[in-house]
């Protein structure tokens, strides 16, 4: 119930801050109903529906179905703009983008306030149908597993010296090992022993004498510990001190990690915008006519509908449609849409548009690889 009322608000949030990048229109309400001529606000003679002087209503309102009708409109900016810019963005992607491009701004809602209001929309339908990063990953105590791992082993080679005879070479050698192991475990429960410690040692010896015990051990206890990683490094920032500091914040607590990776997600999913531009400039970049300003409105646009599709995909997969079905959606439908936003947007052939989809499709993921960056490097501070 809490991811439910969770997303609602971020529904609301998304359609606020819609509305506060797209201009009111001054023809809303088609005559002015009863009310004075005076305007309440600035005190201008006020005729009309709106005051001349200040833009303000010369209607006001003071009942409560009012304001669910101011808030309705408001969150969710259900007039014509809407209904004539949703079927554009579906079906004509660059007839939409060329007449926005083209000076008719008043008909539909501007790129912004749609991208605003279907990305934060796509991540409250995420919320409300479970859609999210889990927050309880479990990361499990090294000193446990090394001490997991060695009674393992040592239970393992007393079962051995067990089957062998007294005065056997084999027995001793075992016996030897089965000492070593239980040491390590004695000093690591001690606290004279770090995890990282018996680990290097254990490691050491058997690279020495080739203890066929300490190998096996060694083996596990890096399955277990993925002890392989440890030695990984990072170059996000290429900041040495800043790249080992995320990597240990992943480490200790990967669960508010990936909390702030999903919430950054659509705090900073504008960034999509800056980052792609420069990726589509380069397919047109000796096309002068074209110039930045028609790549943000495609951008734009393209990514409000790839968020709606996204709220669509994750709505029918609550329906009990299945799974395959909603994957094979989403494969096919994004770039088909971007082919005819291409195509109509920058009056391109079907071979210009093609190709064009083809570099694009490439830029797209080194695009998200980038924003992932972005994200991991915000999520950091």
């Amino acid at each position: 119930m809490s991811d439910i009322a969770e997303g609602i608000g971020t529904v609301v949030e998304g359609g606020v801050a819609g509305r506060a990048v797209e201009p009111e229109r001054s023809s809303d309400g088609a005559h002015k109903p009863h009310g004075p001529d005076t305007c309440l606000n600035c005190g201008a003679h006020a005729p009309d529906t709106f005051c001349p002087n200040c833009g303000q209503k010369t209607h006001v309102h003071r009942s409560l179905a009012a304001i669910g009708h101011d808030l309705m409109h408001g969150v969710l900016h259900l007039d014509g703009k809407l209904w004539r810019t949703l079927p554009l963005l579906t079906f004509k992607p660059g007839k939409l983008t060329r007449r926005y491009i083209d000076g008719e701004r008043a008909k539909f809602v501007s790129p912004m306030a749609m991208f605003l209001f279907s990305i934060f929309a796509m991540f409250a339908v995420f919320q409300m149908v479970g859609l999210t990063t889990p927050t309880d990953v479990n990361v499990p105590d090294p000193a446990q597993i090394v001490r997991e791992q060695g009674e393992a082993e040592a239970t393992r080679l007393r079962e051995r010296i067990a089957e062998l005879p007294e005065n056997s070479q084999e027995r001793e050698r075992l016996t030897e090992e089965l000492t070593t192991i239980e040491g390590y475990l004695e000093r690591e429960a001690a606290g004279e022993l770090t995890t990282q410690e018996i680990v290097e040692d254990i490691q050491a010896e058997a690279a020495q004498d080739g203890s066929a015990a300490s190998a096996d051990l060694l083996d596990n206890l890096n399955e277990a510990l993925f002890t392989d990683n440890a030695n990984v490094d990072v170059n996000l920032t290429g900041n040495e001190t800043i790249d080992k500091g995320l990597l240990k914040k992943w480490r200790e607590n990967p669960g508010l990690m990936l909390y702030k990776l999903q919430a950054n997600g659509y705090k900073f999913s504008w960034l999509l915008i800056p980052i792609s531009l420069p990726f589509v400039w380069l397919i047109f970049a000796w096309k002068r006519r074209f110039k930045a300003y028609d790549h943000a409105i495609f951008v734009t646009y393209s990514l409000s509908f790839m968020s709606l599709l996204f709220i669509a995909a994750s709505v029918i997969g609550t329906l009990g449609v299945g799974a395959e079905i909603v994957a094979l959606a989403l494969l096919i439908i994004p770039p088909i849409h971007i082919y005819k936003q291409l195509r109509g947007a920058y009056d391109l052939s079907r071979f210009s548009a093609f190709w064009r989809l083809m570099v694009l499709s490439i830029f797209i993921w080194i695009i998200m690889i980038l924003f992932l960056q972005a994200l991991l490097l915000l999520g950091g501070f």
